[in-house]
């Protein structure tokens, strides 16, 4: 059974830190792509960062130079820091497992609130 599990959410003044991290179990970790992404209310669901299984990251333009994606591949573990955090990073991000259409896993979510 796959399971993606995020951690390290929550209230945060703007112009603050926060570092999630996401534990995988169920799946090969190291042939996987890992991503974050985001939804906030009434939005879409978008991608803030991508770390394939060679290490190549990507990141959405709102995010780049404040993010960074990294992957633990001894501990099955990704993890996003996030610095200079502004109000509309506010969203639920979800961890993401990607290897092909069929194998394509989510996590449950952790909400980050940036807020005065």
């Amino acid at each position: 059974q796959v399971q993606l599990v995020e951690s390290g959410g929550g209230l945060v003044q703007p112009g603050g830190s926060l570092r999630l991290s996401c534990a995988a179990s169920g799946i090969i970790f190291d042939i996987y792509a890992m991503g974050w992404y985001r939804q906030a209310p009434g939005k879409q669901r978008e991608l803030v960062a991508i770390i394939t299984s060679s290490g190549a990251t990507n990141y959405a333009y709102s995010v780049k130079g404040r993010f960074t994606i990294s992957r633990d591949n001894a501990k099955n573990t990704v993890s996003l820091q996030m610095n200079s955090l502004k109000p509309e990073d506010t969203a639920v991000y979800y961890c993401n497992a990607f290897r092909a259409q069929s194998l394509d896993y989510w996590g449950q979510g952790t909400q980050v609130t940036v807020s005065s």
